[in-house]
């Protein structure tokens, strides 16, 4: 269902001509992107790219500037306070976005003070384990795991982080009863999944690919539906484990001040699904680890509607409180 927040951007699609006619003079200044995380995280490569090519389209220049701190709140709530004038965008993310207000108080509300303008791509997630896991496909690692509940062990870059919730959702989606062990980050949780000391995990393509492709971890599904050019060969989750419509990644795309201008949100989104259509962003996004999946406004308030629906499910199975 939607929210109030998301049926108004959805009436965008029905807007008149003279209504999506931006004041000439817009941008008349150079915007700034917002990237709520440090330098090289996947959300800031991702943003510098979008500003880049930005910056091409609108003839201002588009500024990257790192908020980092606070799992990508402060950045986040930064931009949610910014003057809704069209000269600031977010690099928006699922952390701060649909994770973070789901299980910890946040400064922003996201369906007030922000407003979706377009998705721009996916990082997906592989189920991996060690290559001594007694499990040669996703059927036999099921089966393996659910005859023993409560004895495995997943790795997760800790407790409400977004491969927690993926993770959370994978398990009970699919009947299985294991023990979450959190770490400080998915680094330290692959470390230890490389040296046995867990049984299997759910983490980004880009940070498990190059160990499944040395040998080192086996994998077993992708979690997006259609699979992902990411992880070639690797089959998706909803099919090899039965999960009709699992469909989940750790989404990156472009938001903005909730008050600006729909006639400035349609300009920008008109002007992102230009850019993501391009055989060049799909390559610049895979070299990062992620995967194009754009999705204009409307379109992308559905989205986020439908992931926090799915996220608070996963909050609610794994019991965490919200602090």
């Amino acid at each position: 269902m939607l929210t109030r927040r998301s049926a108004m951007l959805a009436s965008l699609a029905a807007t008149s001509a003279s209504h999506a006619q931006t004041s000439p003079a817009w941008p008349s200044r150079p915007l700034r992107m917002i990237i709520p995380w440090p330098p090289g995280q996947a959300t800031d490569l991702i943003g510098r790219i979008l500003a880049q090519v930005l910056t091409e389209r609108l003839g201002q220049s588009v500024v990257p500037e790192n908020r980092g701190g606070a799992g990508g709140m402060i950045g986040t709530d930064a931009a949610a306070k910014s003057a809704p004038d069209g000269l600031t965008l977010l690099a928006a993310s699922a952390g701060p976005v649909t994770v973070n207000p789901l299980v910890q108080r946040t400064p922003y509300d996201v369906e007030r003070d922000l407003a979706p303008v377009a998705l721009a791509g996916l990082s997906p997630y592989l189920l991996v384990t060690h290559p001594d896991f007694p499990a040669r496909n996703i059927g036999e690692f099921l089966s393996v795991v659910r005859a023993s509940p409560g004895t495995y062990t997943f790795a997760t870059s800790g407790t409400g982080a977004t491969a927690h919730l993926i993770a959370e959702y994978f398990n009970a989606r699919s009947g299985l009863q294991a023990v979450h062990v959190p770490f400080q980050g998915s680094a330290p949780g692959l470390t230890a999944l490389l040296a046995g000391q867990v049984h299997y995990t759910l983490e980004t393509a880009a940070a498990t690919m190059p160990h499944v492709r040395a040998g080192r971890l086996r994998a077993y599904g992708v979690s997006l539906a259609n699979g992902s050019a990411l992880a070639p060969g690797v089959t998706p989750l909803a099919v090899g484990a039965d999960i009709p419509g699992f469909n989940l990644g750790a989404w990156i795309g472009l938001m903005v001040p909730a008050a600006t201008q729909p006639a400035i949100i349609q300009r920008l989104s008109t002007l992102m699904m230009e850019v993501m259509a391009t055989q060049e962003m799909k390559e610049r996004f895979a070299a990062v680890g992620v995967e194009v999946d754009a999705k204009p406004a409307a379109a992308f308030a559905t989205y986020l509607a439908e992931q926090r629906q799915i996220f608070s499910e996963a909050v609610r199975r794994a019991n965490i409180r919200p602090e």
